[in-house]
């Protein structure tokens, strides 16, 4: 058995320091994909900061009309909260759609944005892996991938961001909140995450002994309207195939506002820049919004068992869209 130092961090200049940027460090918040991965032999740890006791539980909005979200917020409090529920309805509605219950009240948002890919090849310790073993290859490329990427891949990694909660912060411009040994910094989430190009075995930009300290939410435009929207293989406690988080502002019948998100399809939350563009400007009809999603689309590569996802997320987002559409 490999020893493991455990120490209860009470402010986060303590946890920074405890952690000091050591590539043997982790921070533990809820553990719910930590611990997973400890247990499988993919992550093993010589140190643990306990960071659940940090201040950084609340949900309060700010002076600008923005709401801050601390990084310790259970996922279960998160979607409940009024402020979230009412202003923010894609991001409750995309962590509603996450994991089961018993796992929502223990999860965290700072740790969701950290999560891991569920890539079967990553957590088995018997395949090759860029992500887990840096150059030891990538066995999904020619293995089964039914599940994997069609935007944003590279021959040295073809793995999925797993979170629902990322999907909707894409799609309202949310920013990360950091702190570390450099001092704090923010980023915006669509900034957050990386594609896996020659490096697949980092997930983010974040700096070696960081820690997520909150996501601040921006207003979104007056009078817009946001939707979450996941397919998977069982209706409960599955990671999504495809999954779309869109927001929609519409004035006197034409597009002013269009946020669109894919999960399930990248190495990141995708946000897809290039069906918003096609919007903009727009009357909304069926055949102006397929084409807008096509737009993005047409970007992608398939693997050998994975072009269903193509036109799951096109059917997907052309029906969200079109709702919206009616909505607003």
């Amino acid at each position: 058995m490999k020893p493991v130092s455990y120490l209860r961090a009470s402010s986060v200049e303590e946890a920074a320091s405890a952690h000091g940027g050591r590539t043997e460090a982790r921070y533990l918040g809820g553990g719910t994909n930590l611990v997973d991965l400890m247990k499988l032999g993919v992550e093993r740890p010589e140190v643990l900061v306990d960071i659940t006791r940090l201040p950084l539980d609340g949900v309060r909005e700010q002076p600008d009309g923005s709401v801050r979200v601390g990084a310790t917020v259970r996922n279960s409090d998160l979607a409940a909260h009024p402020l979230v529920r009412e202003r923010y309805p894609v991001v409750s509605q995309a962590v509603l759609s996450g994991a089961s219950g018993q796992l929502r009240n223990m999860a965290t948002t700072g740790g969701n944005l950290l999560q891991r890919t569920r890539c079967a090849y990553f957590q088995d310790l018997a395949k090759a892996c860029n992500k887990r073993v840096p150059g030891s290859g990538c066995a999904a490329v020619v293995g089964v991938n039914h599940d994997h990427a069609v935007l944003g891949h590279s021959p040295h990694c073809v793995a999925t961001n797993p979170s629902d909660l990322c999907v909707a912060l894409a799609a309202v411009d949310a920013v990360v909140e950091l702190a570390g040994p450099g001092g704090g910094r923010t980023v915006p989430v669509t900034e957050f995450h990386r594609l896996p190009g020659d490096h697949p075995e980092l997930d983010t930009v974040i700096r070696p002994g960081e820690l997520i300290t909150g996501v601040l939410l921006p207003p979104l435009p007056r009078g817009a309207v946001s939707h979450y929207r996941k397919v998977r293989e069982r209706a409960s406690y599955a990671f999504a195939l495809a999954s779309v988080a869109a927001v929609l502002q519409l004035e006197g019948g034409e597009i002013r506002h269009a946020a669109v998100a894919f999960g399930g399809l990248a190495h990141r939350p995708w946000r897809a820049r290039r069906t918003e563009t096609a919007l903009l400007g727009t009357r909304p009809s069926q055949e102006s919004v397929a084409r807008a999603v096509e737009a993005e689309l047409a970007e992608a590569v398939p693997l050998r068992d994975n072009a269903y996802k193509v036109s799951l997320a096109r059917d997907l987002a052309t029906q969200v869209l079109g709702s919206l559409s009616t909505t607003a």
